[in-house]
């Protein structure tokens, strides 16, 4: 697999258009930290890391409005490509949705939002925007 990030991100997508209530995806470091983003700012409903294998996988259970179904995800846009990497230094970090939605970086800090990464002063690379 050449982009899991990618991978990650349409995995969410897919299960989002298809009205599912969990999915599960391939565990790695940096997909843990994007879920644990996703699921403190209110995107997902809960999560669970379950180690089988060497892998291990991430079981993620999806957020919907009680009402009329829909999912608190609206989009799912990578950024960040192996073969086109965008940065972004703290003073020029990108806006998603004039600041209604995040978008999430890898710093030398760790793995953050653009809010985030905004008070600690630190730029990196902007992997994905979600809103």
């Amino acid at each position: 697999m050449t982009d899991p990030i990618a991978d990650y991100l349409t995995r969410l997508r897919n299960a989002i258009k298809a009205g599912h209530r969990v999915v599960e995806v391939p565990a790695s470091n940096l997909k843990k930290e994007m879920t644990r983003i996703l699921h403190e700012k209110g995107y997902i409903l809960n999560y669970k890391f379950v180690e089988d294998g060497p892998q291990g996988t991430i079981k993620i259970a999806l957020k919907y409005d009680p009402v009329n179904k829909v999912s608190s995800i609206k989009e799912l846009i990578r950024v960040s490509t192996p073969g086109l990497r965008k940065y972004a230094g703290y003073q020029d970090m990108p806006r998603v949705l004039n600041g209604l939605g995040i978008a999430i970086l890898s710093t030398s800090k760790g793995v953050m939002t653009n809010k985030e990464a905004v008070d600690l002063k630190v730029g990196g690379e902007v992997l994905c925007y979600i809103y």
